[in-house]
């Protein structure tokens, strides 16, 4: 086995390690979903071990992303995890918004605030980088659902894969966005993926809540899945080259989902690294039970010189 092979399979094996401390963190203290947290407020004891616990964290965090020694960053991630399932346990923990630790990790809810995902990553050398997330449910006593980056697995058939038992597309998530589909909640997530040295990744996945825990990917999309004409893809996936920027987020003005078309600067469309933004976007308007894909919802513009674009650009 080759020096570099090792070294992956290694970071693997640490990753699982601080996903399964996460895991058993929380055992013994999960319950069946109910109607929530009751009750609106923290006590003043609680309250303070909040505080305290919180400034830990932010300190430990800290050092996960700038340890001078990138390989120590692996064990002071594992000493947040074990931080962060210690405040989970304190009573009414929900109700805690993490005020100070949002200004460091992702930490995203819902709009019917039935969970949110605690959210960060590390970058342990230049050309790597894991993702790590946790569900925490809106739950009188608390109920984790650990994540595990399923991402380096994911390099072919991203978008046609669904994953269970705690596998996920690693991703830092910037929006969720709920719908109802026959009679089921489905949640599409909004991430960013950047681990791989030469390309970065923005994608919709849906997520569905189920007994078993969390399932990403569901067949929401009127897009054909790639090699498969009968079947659609289960989340929707953006690929670009690494030096540039682009977009895939929700326009309010328009009510609907915006992104870059992209190109590739050598014309290889299996080369993903290789594609940049057209100048024309494209987008997904919701349609009773699926993300309707929508082209050209803004043209190129061919700008005569002097010329100033419209402005008709949806945010990044």
């Amino acid at each position: 086995m080759s020096l570099k092979r090792e070294n992956k399979t290694s970071l693997k094996k640490i990753a699982a390690g601080i996903c399964c401390a996460l895991l058993l963190g929380c055992a013994g203290n999960v319950a069946a979903q109910t109607e929530g947290v009751t009750g609106t407020s923290i006590s003043p004891e609680n309250m303070e071990r909040f505080h305290i616990m919180e400034d830990s964290m932010m300190l430990t965090i800290d050092s996960v992303y700038n340890a001078f020694i990138p390989d120590t960053r692996f064990d002071y991630c594992q000493r947040f995890v074990k931080q962060l399932v210690r405040t989970l346990k304190i009573e009414k923990s929900y109700l805690y918004g993490f005020d100070k630790l949002k200004e460091k990790i992702n930490i995203t809810v819902p709009e019917d605030n039935a969970f949110r995902i605690f959210n960060w990553d590390i970058a342990p050398t230049d050309n790597t980088r894991r993702y790590y997330g946790a569900i925490q449910m809106n739950a009188p006593t608390l109920k984790l659902y650990p994540l595990v980056d399923y991402s380096d697995e994911m390099k072919k058939g991203a978008e046609d894969s669904v994953l269970t038992g705690g596998k996920w597309m690693g991703a830092l998530y910037y929006r969720i966005i709920l719908h109802e589909v026959d009679g089921q909640r489905v949640y599409t997530m909004f991430g960013v993926n950047r681990s791989s040295p030469i390309s970065n990744k923005k994608f919709m996945d849906p997520m569905v809540l189920t007994a078993d825990g969390p399932v990403f990917g569901a067949q929401i999309f009127n897009v054909k899945a790639e090699g498969l004409p009968y079947r659609r893809i289960n989340r929707f996936v953006l690929e670009y080259k690494k030096e540039v920027q682009a977009s895939l987020n929700w326009d309010e003005e328009r009510q609907m989902v915006i992104f870059d078309k992209l190109v590739s600067q050598v014309n290889d469309p299996n080369r993903k690294y290789t594609f940049v933004p057209s100048g024309a976007y494209d987008g997904f308007k919701w349609d009773t039970d699926h993300w309707a894909y929508q082209q050209d919802i803004i043209s190129i513009q061919n700008l005569k010189d002097g010329e100033a674009p419209s402005g008709d650009q949806p945010a990044k």
